[in-house]
């Protein structure tokens, strides 16, 4: 007994051992210096171009109808005349109310970039105006902040990356590499009549891109747990999209006698059913990528776990799956967000249905997802029904995961570190959608990232409530921009 209990205490020494070294040797990886650098920027007048760009009500609604066209068309008539030079010295081709720049480079023997962003923005939600510090289509620059709907999301993204480029042409900067420059008007419904018409274009001109860089992933700050550094996520793909109906059927008939359980509890147990039996997820691919990266940084007692996936895996998973951001990261997700059944209250429905959207991850299809919830919930009293969804037929798949090893990837976080300093760069994975899904189709590799810091304070701005941006942080993006067309141009 002695000997066995001498043993079980050795092996528990080694494997403690093992576990600590292991931690001990979870440094974060050894890379280049990248030097900082600045740039003299008129920051005034940048601040006050992006608070202007916000007053134009570039609303996108899912019915054209509601469309304001009057503000779509003057927000392109006041890009012309704010940034004459571009208009004046680069091609511009307009696909609707998208905008497409061509800055012809020197060596039309190297492939072209994209950088991109989108101009439309989503409407105020009714009732919530007087939530808001500022009014929300003001623009108002104020305690640090430049307040509005679209300061993140994304004419921040769309005038930093006109500043940066007027920037350049003012310093006299010739590209050797070819650059395109892309303003969407309707991402937010889809792209179909702006983004998806430019790939078109491209396809048929024969340009395929060396990358793009649109909307996406920001510089989060205080989203991971033990960081206290910066973490630029670069979002090297996105999640794709379907939407299924659950629909409970039952007999109908008067209220007055229900049987046990009619349509809308045969749809309530299925709901429950496939909230308790979600896609399988895991840490593995991209997901594993960002959080090997990240962990590296993070406290010791994280490390312990983290550099020991292969003892702890089950314990990390469960974890992240507890937070909806990091569980996202992790799989397909599961939202049901629509429910109808019978018309009157008396009246016991024949069907009651949900509609369940996902968020399809990579590793997925939009059919193993039909199949996954199938399986979980359908039965002589629940029904599967996929439907159209924005117009993609019965969804859209998640994009090709683009390279983290390429020079488009290292162009993108050189650039952010020349001007940040000391941050974490890591690739990441979109959880929603952009208009790099169309761009996606003519480039190498495609790209999602804003060079902006962004706090959870911020983040429900995002087709939220009190959307802003700091004032530094924009004029630091903008030097990103700067930086990454220098860079992504010249060889």
């Amino acid at each position: 007994m002695k000997r066995i209990f001498n043993v079980l205490a050795l092996s528990a020494l080694v494997l403690l051992i093992v576990i600590v070294v292991r931690a001990l040797l979870h440094t974060p990886k050894i890379t280049d210096q990248v030097e900082t650098i600045d740039y003299a920027l008129d920051e005034g007048r940048m601040l006050a171009h992006l608070s202007e760009s916000i007053r134009f009500q570039t609303i996108s609604h899912q019915g054209s109808l509601a469309l304001n066209t009057d503000d779509f068309d003057n927000f392109q008539v006041w890009v012309r005349q704010t940034y004459s030079q571009l208009d004046q010295a680069l091609e511009l081709n307009m696909f609707n109310g998208t905008m497409l720049y061509k800055w012809a480079g020197t060596d039309s023997a190297l492939k072209p970039i994209l950088v991109t962003g989108h101009y439309d923005v989503v409407p105020i939600i009714p009732g919530t105006e007087d939530l808001w510090q500022q009014p929300p289509f003001s623009g108002v620059i104020s305690d640090g902040f430049v307040w509005g709907r679209g300061a993140l999301d994304d004419k921040s993204g769309v005038i930093g990356i006109l500043e940066a480029v007027s920037y350049l042409m003012a310093e006299g900067y010739q590209p050797k590499r070819t650059i395109y420059l892309s303003f969407g008007h309707d991402e937010e419904i889809g792209g179909a009549k702006g983004a998806a018409l430019v790939a078109d274009y491209l396809e048929a001109n024969g340009v395929q891109l060396d990358w793009s860089l649109d909307e996406g992933s920001f510089l989060l700050d205080g989203f991971l747990p033990g960081v206290d550094k910066l973490v630029a996520t670069v979002n090297v793909a996105e999640k794709g999209s379907t939407t299924l109906q659950i629909v409970g059927k039952g007999v109908g008939g008067h209220s007055s006698m229900p049987p046990n359980k009619n349509a809308v509890g045969f749809l309530a147990a299925a709901i429950t059913k496939l909230e308790k039996d979600p896609m399988p997820g895991g840490l593995d691919g991209l997901s594993l990528a960002l959080f090997d990266t990240t962990s590296r940084e993070m406290p010791f007692r994280l490390k312990l776990l983290f550099a020991n996936r292969w003892l702890f895996s089950g314990l990390i998973e469960a974890t992240l799956a507890k937070d909806p951001a990091t569980n996202a990261m992790l799989r397909t997700t599961t939202a049901p967000t629509m429910l109808s059944a019978s018309v009157k209250t008396n009246v016991l429905p024949i069907e009651a249905i949900a509609t369940v959207n996902f968020r399809v991850h990579p590793r997925d299809s939009v059919l193993s997802i039909f199949d996954h919830v199938s399986k979980v919930v359908a039965n002589d009293n629940v029904e599967v029904r996929p439907m159209k969804w924005d117009g993609f037929g019965l969804g859209q798949p998640a994009s090709q995961v683009s390279s983290w090893e390429s020079k488009g990837y290292k162009n993108i976080e050189d650039s952010v570190k020349n001007i940040y300093g000391d941050v974490i760069v890591a690739p990441g994975l979109m959880v929603a959608a952009s208009d790099s899904r169309h761009y996606g189709r003519v480039a190498d590799d495609a790209y999602r990232f804003n060079p902006f810091p962004l706090t959870k304070a911020q983040l429900t701005g995002f087709h939220g409530t009190n959307e802003r941006i700091g004032t530094d942080d924009f004029v630091r993006g903008v030097k990103v921009y700067i930086r990454l067309l220098e860079l992504g141009s010249s060889q």
